[in-house]
């Protein structure tokens, strides 16, 4: 799973940047997703992932929890901040700065992709803590 958001986001660096629409509507989706998080609204939470994340956490509480243990810092934190953001073919990665309540720094990349009905949906979220490499 770690080597496809890899080469996704590998393909990426290659795209052009985005828009600023598209720019504009991953981040709200993000941030969407991110305020339910700090509101304890797995219902809301899991309005915002794709198809494919929800096939492999079939439940919002079963997704909410993999979050919590999983993503710690995107769960809860002190600061979230929008980075670069690039798009190719109805995908876009946007880069995030997070620092979590401990004060450490991470790098989040997420990835969304539109869906058949216009839609924009996070098909994934990789997380790094900041200065170390893949």
């Amino acid at each position: 799973m770690r080597a496809i958001v890899l080469l996704l986001v590998f393909l990426f660096g290659l795209a052009a940047p985005a828009t600023a629409d598209d720019v504009s509507a991953a981040q709200s989706v993000i941030r969407a997703q991110e305020q339910a998080f700090s509101r304890d609204d797995a219902a809301a939470a899991y309005s915002h992932a794709a198809p494919e994340i929800k096939q492999l956490f079939p439940q919002a509480d079963i997704f909410m929890q993999m979050v919590q243990q999983a993503y710690p810092p995107v769960y809860r934190h002190k600061s979230f901040e929008f980075g670069e953001a690039r798009a190719a073919q109805g995908r876009i990665a946007q880069h995030v700065h997070i620092v979590d309540d401990n004060g450490e720094a991470w790098e989040a990349m997420y990835t969304l992709e539109q869906q058949p009905d216009g839609s924009l949906k996070i098909t994934g979220c990789s997380l790094l803590k900041a200065g170390q490499s893949a």
